[in-house]
């Protein structure tokens, strides 16, 4: 009751009212409940809910974790309106691809300077075979033993599919068999078939992409999940995507991580020309904590957010800023003005900045090494 009436205290939006009694009695809260958060402009209150939840989860730990992406080819089948990585033209100039010996260095870097994870994806080849896919696997894992592969999104696992002409099932199997880890979340975006159709029509929709992951968490395997906001869709669509994920976690509990992803908007022909917001970043980290209750970890990815915003995020929610990503290109070519690489000593400085704990961690949440 005390806590109740100490958030109440300095609200200024009665509608928060009779959601800050759910938050604090442990009441799951409903669609229209997402909505009335999302467009509250009492941003201290929401932060201070979310906070709340985060430390019931988590203490006063955030998580990072020491790894690279790599992407192997930018070259894909698909022209994804809001892409500013990918090219559908082999001789388009900024079209590359890289070979296994090119895949495995960048890996044996990453290794040396301390990564326990290295996370792949790319564009779908219109030349490449399954077995070229297999291969980038196999050779990574017999090559480094104890690295953790995170590798290939929903999008890819449907082409790998179809490629092989295997179930997802069976490729999943089969990807696992030579050493795959754990699964990304991207190729979420927002799972309204509205908006799919403005930005990514040739793309699976919802349905597969939750239809891939369930089969991955079926086989063991356990993978992050995505939210791609920022562009065109409204505050309703944004909360039906939440809620659908939160539906499969309540059905598998194998989604390790929560990770709302801010729309990049250079380079790409949605038309969209403005960053988001500082608030409705912070907002959505809150509002994804306070509905995603079944979610242990929510992700402030400073990649896309930008160092300042990620780390007044650890206090709205968010109790992990990902990493190192060594050389991350997808957000980059879209125009993410972060470092394309954050060092270890300046992670650890934003978590404790922000009067939080710095936990390094491995791709499923082990922890490596408690910086207090």
């Amino acid at each position: 009751m005390q806590t109740v009436d100490k958030i109440t205290s300095f609200c200024t939006d009665k509608n928060l009212f009779p959601i800050i009694d759910k938050v604090i009695n442990g009441k799951r809260l409903t669609f229209k409940d997402g909505v009335t958060l999302f467009k509250t402009k009492d941003i201290l209150t929401l932060g201070a809910l979310a906070n709340l939840k985060k430390e019931e989860k988590s203490g006063k730990y955030v998580y990072f974790v020491i790894n690279r992406q790599i992407n192997p080819t930018n070259i894909c089948v698909l022209d994804c309106k809001f892409c500013a990585f990918a090219t559908i033209d082999k001789n388009d100039p900024k079209a590359y691809e890289m070979s296994l010996n090119q895949i495995i260095e960048k890996a044996r870097y990453a290794i040396s300077e301390g990564a326990s994870e290295v996370h792949i994806v790319g564009g779908l080849h219109p030349d490449w075979k399954f077995e070229d896919y297999l291969n980038i696997i196999k050779i990574l894992k017999e090559t480094f033993p104890k690295l953790h592969i995170k590798a290939f999104t929903a999008v890819e696992i449907d082409y790998l599919s179809k490629l092989a002409k295997l179930s997802y099932e069976e490729t999943l199997i089969a990807l696992k068999e030579v050493g795959l880890g754990s699964l990304p979340g991207g190729g979420a975006e927002i799972f309204s078939p509205r908006v799919r159709r403005l930005i990514a029509p040739e793309k699976i929709g919802w349905k597969k992409y939750l239809e891939i992951h369930k089969t991955a968490h079926r086989l063991g395997l356990k993978s992050t999940t995505t939210m791609l906001y920022g562009h065109v869709e409204t505050i309703e669509e944004r909360v039906d995507h939440i809620l659908k994920i939160r539906e499969t976690q309540d059905e598998t509990g194998s989604f390790t991580c929560f990770i709302p992803l801010a729309f990049q908007p250079e380079n790409n022909d949605l038309g969209k020309t403005e960053h988001t917001s500082g608030i409705d970043d912070l907002k959505t980290i809150a509002v994804s904590r306070l509905l995603l209750d079944n979610f242990d970890h929510i992700k402030s990815y400073w990649v896309m957010l930008g160092e300042k915003i990620a780390q007044i995020a650890l206090n709205f929610g968010a109790d992990d800023m990902d990493g190192t990503v060594m050389e991350e290109k997808i957000a980059h070519f879209a125009g993410a003005k972060s470092p394309t690489a954050q060092q270890k000593d300046k992670l650890i400085r934003l978590i404790k900045e922000a009067d939080k704990i710095p936990v390094e961690r491995d791709t499923l949440y082990n922890s490596i090494n408690i910086y207090a």
